[in-house]
């Protein structure tokens, strides 16, 4: 019996180190949060871009959902803005995101008039000429965010999210805004649910690993 927890011990860990690495790959996706909003809404959104390859991240390409419409960006140094269309696209000057690092961007979006479920389609482009699309479906590995557009409640602003003060044409937000998109970008992470399943697998293995330690000990 302690030989076979032995053999358990010595394949659980570096199954469980493999596991824990895949679970980290595979939350590390391009989002864009608010996970919900309203219908009509100037909504401030966050593009979170994290580089996952040794090469850097050197544009990043967000296409308009179908009623969405693109009105403001927030500068961020070493970064070039262009809109094409319903194609926005974030181009570095100087080095872009390196291996191991994330940006985020703020830019203000008008939603759609009619409630419904909207997906933000990015295209993240690499320095050594690769490119991963990020237009899937959730759960797939490279999925689109998805943000559900609820009927308005009639608010006082006129429909307007908490991105509204971004029209006064300075371009920037209060620091209110920003905690207020803190606070909401968990929600949208498209997490796939096949991470929770790796990370109890892993948490099994280790378990395993433990107590087949602790039996040899006490031989």
């Amino acid at each position: 019996m302690n030989r076979m927890f032995r053999k358990i011990a010595a394949l659980a860990a570096p199954a469980a180190a493999a596991l824990l690495l895949f679970a980290a790959v595979a939350s590390a996706h391009v989002t864009v949060s608010p996970a919900q909003s309203s219908t009509g809404a100037w909504e401030t959104y966050t593009l979170k871009v994290p580089s996952e390859k040794e090469s850097a991240t050197v544009q990043v390409d967000l296409r308009m959902p179908a009623g969405a419409e693109f009105k403001q960006y927030e500068a961020t140094p070493g970064w070039e803005v262009t809109v094409e269309g319903n194609k926005v696209s974030w181009i570095a000057k100087d080095g872009g995101i390196q291996a191991g690092q994330f940006q985020r961007f703020y830019f203000t979006a008008k939603n759609p008039d009619s409630a419904g479920n909207i997906a933000w389609d990015a295209y993240q482009h690499y320095a050594d000429g690769s490119l991963v699309q990020w237009s899937g479906e959730p759960g797939s590995e490279s999925p689109h965010s998805i943000t559900a557009i609820a009927e308005a409640s009639g608010s006082a602003d006129g429909g307007h999210g908490h991105g509204a003060a971004d029209m006064s044409g300075s371009g920037t937000m209060t620091m209110d805004e920003h905690q207020a998109i803190v606070e909401k970008e968990g929600a949208s992470t498209g997490t796939s649910p096949m991470v929770y399943i790796t990370l109890g697998i892993s948490l099994v293995s280790f378990l395993l690993a433990a107590i087949a330690l602790l039996r040899g000990r006490t031989e």
